[in-house]
């Protein structure tokens, strides 16, 4: 074990894509942080689980909970939330009126759904994106090259393909994302007249690993993080969205935000991961990295999944959806 740094913030979403709330302490488990995205809104047209990559107005909204939430919150057992939209008005999850409410908002017809049980499947699953789906959601124009997804394993490219979040999350992808203060300082050296508030990139855990290196948790990736009591597996960079870019409450928005991640940090910042060891986590907890075993067989992996997607890019359907 060789010291990795300090957790100096924690952020929990109580709904998807609406402003975090910062913790002081945490339970983490399989499912990632207690309590985190126990709520989303759904789109009513498409029927699937929507986010602010589409609907950005959501980045304007706070969520918080009524109570504090218990500990079998999660899949089928979402705490009430009380939404606050740009104006203040508010409105908890509790009132038939919250679907009206943010339909009336957001200017498209939507639902606030609390998490599905880990049986309904099927309320996890979202229609196929088409290649136009995809340019919208990682803000390229027209011509702009579709992003190298290669870094997912297949078996992962293979569940976000087939369904809008992971059975029994609202995450993106993986559990966790871990972001260090280094990174961000890396990125905005870059980019001097921008703000890269740590709020615009929703991560479960911030922390500050002094050394030489630009981007440190990327060389986590593979190894284990132990925390005194959990312990997390950083598995792949975190491919950025559109989403830093959109405007926030007290951050304005900002293309060279995407642009900068995008030409310069091979549009990644922060790592994805797994929890490995449940337990709680706290602001100050001192982490230690078991180092990652690189070996060669990597390089001829990779190689295999770019040819994947180069063939499952080719199969995506370049049709619009509204």
């Amino acid at each position: 074990m060789i010291p990795a740094g300090r957790i100096t913030s924690i952020w929990r979403y109580p709904v998807k894509s609406m402003l975090g709330e910062r913790l002081a302490q945490a339970q983490i488990g399989e499912l990632g942080l207690h309590a985190d995205r126990t709520w989303a809104v759904r789109d009513v047209e498409l029927d699937a689980t929507t986010s602010a990559k589409r609907l950005p107005g959501l980045l304007l909204c706070t969520a918080r909970y009524a109570h504090p939430p218990p500990p079998d919150s999660g899949p089928g057992r979402a705490p009430e939330v009380i939404i606050a939209f740009p104006d203040g008005t508010e409105i908890p999850s509790s009132d038939p009126a919250v679907h009206q409410a943010l339909s009336r908002y957001l200017n498209r017809e939507v639902e606030l759904r609390p998490l599905p049980p880990l049986d309904r499947r099927d309320q996890y699953r979202g229609p196929m994106a088409t290649k136009t789906d995809l340019r919208t959601v990682f803000g390229l124009e027209d011509g702009e090259p579709l992003p190298d997804l290669s870094m997912f394993p297949v078996r992962k490219l293979a569940d976000i393909s087939r369904y809008a979040t992971p059975v029994g999350s609202y995450v993106d992808a993986y559990p966790v994302h871990v972001i260090t203060e280094q990174s961000l300082a890396t990125v905005a050296a870059l980019a001097p007249d921008s703000d890269f508030d740590v709020r615009r990139f929703r991560p479960t855990i911030v922390v500050d690993s002094p050394g030489a290196s630009p981007q440190p948790e990327w060389e986590w990736c593979g190894g284990r993080l132990r925390a005194p009591h959990a312990e997390l597996q950083p598995l792949i960079p975190t491919i950025r969205c559109v989403m830093p870019s959109h405007e926030q409450p007290e951050l304005k928005r900002d293309k060279e935000i995407t642009r900068t991640i995008a030409a310069h940090s091979r549009r990644c910042l922060g790592v994805y991961g797994n929890i490995t060891q449940a337990g709680q986590i706290a602001e100050g907890d001192v982490l230690q990295l078991d180092p990652p075993n690189r070996s060669a067989a990597g390089s001829g992996a990779t190689k295999v999944k770019r040819a994947l997607m180069r063939a499952v890019s080719a199969a995506i359907p370049t049709g619009k959806r509204s």
